[in-house]
């Protein structure tokens, strides 16, 4: 792997979780096993998530999940993204909050841009946004949207929010139109939000890695992800030679015994922690920067599972500790 590589500077959570040619570990949000039913208790989940941060974890993830689709099985952390995240981000310092990842054709971009500011601010600058496509057909009747056209829906939306970013913008899509009159306020504290394109979300590979700032991709073997991501970096074409960063969700179900080898769950592993070690080192040496970790079908206690990810495998993949940005932020006068 190129270690000469090198990332955007866009803002803290983002600095924070990824750095070229190194590892960071996230934990998917509800911090809880519910392995037999699609609906967590949400107990203590403030308490754990305090956890997270103290023990060095680098990221905490939530995910958009609008109804609670039976064929999907899943409804995340049941509350809002964009409320949680606010109620997140008054109760931690430190620890980035991402989203993995917004369904944007199924949200109108305004009301994305506006949320995501706010959190980026209300956060002092810690919020990833990750975006997908929607992989639920069943959500967008209930919104009156056609999941056909999702693809020109997605492209439209990321326009659509990197010009929120500007000041007074003129808009000109199929979400509206703006003349150029008026503001939507605020501004991202660094004049922008990390934006992580999920998959292809059903885009040419050279839109997504172009306008995106990073990749969310799924488990595979390793010399299928090594392919994959080797894939994606090459289709980046870059004027200011920056890369971008590449992160995986995984689920994991931690035995006893730290020697026990991997055996297949849904998108990730049950084994000890010496073969999730392993796999995770092959995965930094094959560039991928951050991986999310869900704990859903974990058997032993979440808070012990904690204690023990950040005891044993947290010092072999460490956050990185920057310095603080010196952006400030946009001035909202009106005068």
């Amino acid at each position: 792997m190129d270690q000469e590589m090198t990332f955007p500077s866009i803002n803290h959570g983002y600095n924070r979780v990824f750095q070229p040619g190194r590892l960071s570990i996230g934990l998917v949000v509800p911090l809880e096993s519910y392995p037999s039913g699609p609906v967590p208790s949400m107990e203590r989940h403030l308490e754990r998530a305090s956890l997270a941060e103290q023990a060095g974890f680098s990221a905490l993830w939530l995910r958009d999940v609008p109804f609670n689709v039976p064929s999907f099985g899943d409804a995340g952390q049941v509350f809002d993204p964009f409320v949680y995240l606010g109620f997140l981000a008054a109760h931690t310092n430190s620890i980035a909050l991402g989203v993995a990842s917004l369904v944007l054709p199924l949200r109108h971009p305004a009301h994305v841009a506006k949320a995501a500011a706010s959190v980026d601010h209300l956060s002092n600058g810690r919020l990833i946004l990750g975006i997908a496509s929607g992989d639920r057909p069943d959500e967008y009747p209930a919104f009156r949207q056609n999941h056909a056209n999702r693809s020109q829906r997605f492209r439209e939306s990321v326009d659509y929010i990197r010009s929120m970013a500007e000041s007074s913008p003129f808009i000109n899509s199929i979400f509206g139109h703006t003349n150029g009159d008026m503001d939507l306020l605020p501004k991202p504290l660094s004049g922008k939000i990390p934006l992580l394109i999920t998959g292809s979300s059903q885009q040419h590979p050279q839109w997504a890695a172009n306008n995106g700032d990073g990749w969310i991709t799924y488990p595979r073997d390793i010399d299928a992800q090594q392919t994959a991501v080797t894939q994606w970096r090459a289709s980046i074409v870059s004027e200011d030679t920056l890369s971008r960063p590449v992160m995986q969700s995984l689920y994991v179900d931690l035995e006893d015994d730290p020697n026990v080898g991997p055996v297949p769950i849904h998108l990730g592993f049950r084994s000890g922690i010496n073969a999730l070690k392993k796999y995770l080192k092959s995965l930094e040496d094959i560039g991928v920067n951050h991986v999310a970790l869900n704990l859903r079908f974990n058997r032993a206690g979440t808070k012990s599972t904690i204690k023990q990810l950040a005891d044993e495998l947290l010092p072999y993949f460490p956050s990185s500790e920057l310095p603080p940005c010196s952006f400030s932020a946009p001035s909202t006068s009106t005068r």
